[in-house]
């Protein structure tokens, strides 16, 4: 099962590069579950295809870079980087790019993501947005 859940990570992960929404639903189940840096919960897999469609208009050149994965069973850990530039103006004159570290864990069920969790500092990515905090988002 390593391999086969490794392979549909890096299928998942060819999709989030890619920017494409449709794509990242055929690979999550129906009751897919995404957990952000701030360990809020979105369940669905609509919501996350919405999601991430409005992800990819904030951030038009998001990626995720992965320098390591390991897989065991249905479970698997990557690590490396996520970057991307905010789409709109930032107040105050703040950068609009960043890239930060980051490690994903990606729960597998079949042939799909059933989880997919992100943790990451994201104070790079507020501060493109001309925040410092995400309760101002």
């Amino acid at each position: 099962m390593d391999k086969d859940s490794e392979a549909v990570v890096r299928r998942f992960v060819d999709a989030i590069n890619a920017h494409d929404p449709n794509g990242l639903a055929a690979l999550m189940t129906e009751d897919h579950g995404f957990v952000d840096a701030r360990d809020k919960l979105v369940r669905g897999r609509e919501a996350m295809r919405e999601g991430w469609a409005a992800y990819f208009s904030w951030f038009p050149d998001y990626r995720i870079e992965v320098d390591g994965l390991i897989a065991r069973g249905n479970e698997a850990a990557l690590f490396g980087h996520a970057s991307g530039t905010f789409s709109g103006k930032p107040s105050g004159g703040a950068p609009r790019s960043w890239r930060a570290s980051a490690a994903w864990r990606a729960l597998v069920r079949g042939a799909q993501v059933a989880e997919w969790r992100v943790y990451c500092d994201v104070e790079p990515m507020l501060r493109s947005m001309g925040q410092d905090r995400f309760d101002s988002v």
